[in-house]
């Protein structure tokens, strides 16, 4: 079953590779989800009208109509799916054209399971069951927090912040200078439990002219990161 206990899932793995989706699928059965492949963004399109899935994991490069098409339609963008994007064969400007058009993570191939189990395990949670979830509840995919943030940049440049939200595998944040997207950092994240600063190698995703950045945790281990979860859901009163 899955770790936290949460809420059954029901999941939907589009992946053209035959061993890799039914590694997925195993895998996230072993959690205590359900989950089905299908082999194409057209075949999930279909699935998305008969009987949506709770989450989708989708690779972006599909034979016919690829995952950043799929994205972008208005079915898909107006049902609000967490949508877990994976590939191996994507330029940073395609990754970060996924998130805008709204996936919940990415993930580069090979893929940890154990970071995708841990993506699965943040998204049952807030997703709640399916029998008790308001049909106009939003998935709450990111945790508002506000925690004091040092960024070392393999180059050696130092620069402080904010954390702003954090998710499972990674955050967002207000930095004193900007950051580069692709670029490699160390993060130091000073939570007020009484324990030391959480320290993570990271990757900027994203950037903007706010000095604000998105991150995705290289490093980080699944306790660390429940440990990081624990606060964001400590100020909500969870």
């Amino acid at each position: 079953m899955s770790t936290l206990g949460a809420a059954l899932l029901s999941v939907l793995v589009v992946e053209d590779e035959h061993e890799l989706g039914s590694l997925f699928r195993d895998y996230v059965t072993t959690l205590g989800h359900q989950a089905d492949v299908v082999g194409s963004a057209e075949a999930a399109l279909e699935r998305l009208r008969v009987a949506p899935p709770h989450v989708m994991i989708l690779d972006v490069k599909l034979p016919g109509m690829s995952g950043l098409d799929f994205l972008g339609l208005p079915i898909v963008r107006g049902a609000r799916i967490p949508v877990i994007v994976v590939s191996g064969y994507v330029t940073e400007d395609q990754a970060r054209e996924c998130l805008r058009l709204g996936a919940l993570e990415f993930l580069a191939k090979p893929v940890s399971l154990e970071a995708l189990g841990t993506v699965l395990d943040h998204v049952a949670v807030f997703i709640g069951s399916p029998d008790e979830r308001p049909p106009e509840r939003r998935l709450a995919a990111r945790l508002p927090v506000t925690l004091p943030l040092r960024v070392t940049a393999a180059q050696g440049g130092v620069t402080t912040g904010a954390v702003t939200e954090v998710s499972a595998t990674g955050l967002r944040a207000r930095v004193d200078r900007p950051l580069a997207p692709g670029t490699v950092v160390r993060l130091s994240i000073a939570l007020p439990d009484g324990g030391p600063a959480l320290d993570a190698l990271a990757l900027v995703a994203r950037a903007d002219g706010e000095h604000m950045m998105a991150c995705w945790f290289l490093d980080l281990t699944r306790p660390e990161v429940e440990r990081l979860l624990a606060r964001a859901q400590s100020r909500l009163g969870r």
